[in-house]
């Protein structure tokens, strides 16, 4: 069992820009094998490093669950370079659990990145890939995808979201 925790709406890091990743070392591969592990034990499809606590611009996502060749992959300093189309589809967040809404994002993205080695590849990608691809990339932007919902939706939501604010502060203050 990993020894990170993913952590729940509330929590500021999970505002901030995150930082580019600069050095490719152990330590990166590290963090990315305990990523990876967490993902698959909180039954997710993608994570971003903000969401256990490392503000860093990296995110993994297990691609075996969008293709049956597929396996986890990290991406490091993704960006977006354009977008295209629109699509709407229910999403989910591991650090906002239990609820679950529409969300409209571009359907085409194309995606710059690096692996782990530092390698730099850009590429285009549609379907569940380009929204997951977004979804982690926004953590990374400080942004949630309860952002991008209606500002009535949101207030529906707004009891819940409290709540899970509440057992995140609760959370922090153990860990203190």
């Amino acid at each position: 069992m990993s020894k990170l925790r993913v952590i729940k709406y509330g929590n500021p890091i999970l505002r901030l820009k995150a930082k580019k990743v600069e050095v490719h070392d152990d330590n990166i591969k590290q963090l990315i094998k305990n990523m990876v592990e967490v993902m698959g034990e909180e039954e997710g499809i993608g994570l971003a490093a903000p969401q256990v606590a490392e503000s860093i611009a990296l995110l993994v996502i297990d691609h075996s669950l969008i293709d049956e060749e597929g396996e986890p992959t990290a991406y490091l300093n993704p960006e977006i370079l354009t977008a295209e189309g629109e699509s709407e589809m229910e999403e989910g967040c591991l650090s906002i659990p239990d609820i679950r809404e529409e969300v409209k994002r571009p359907e085409t993205i194309t995606v710059k990145y690096q692996n782990v080695e530092g390698q730099l590849f850009e590429k285009q990608v549609d379907g569940l890939l380009a929204r997951v691809l977004q979804h982690e990339i926004d953590h990374l932007n400080g942004v949630l995808f309860v952002d991008r919902i209606s500002s009535m939706k949101k207030q529906l939501l707004k009891k819940k979201l409290k709540s899970i604010a509440a057992e995140e502060k609760e959370q922090m203050s153990q860990m203190a």
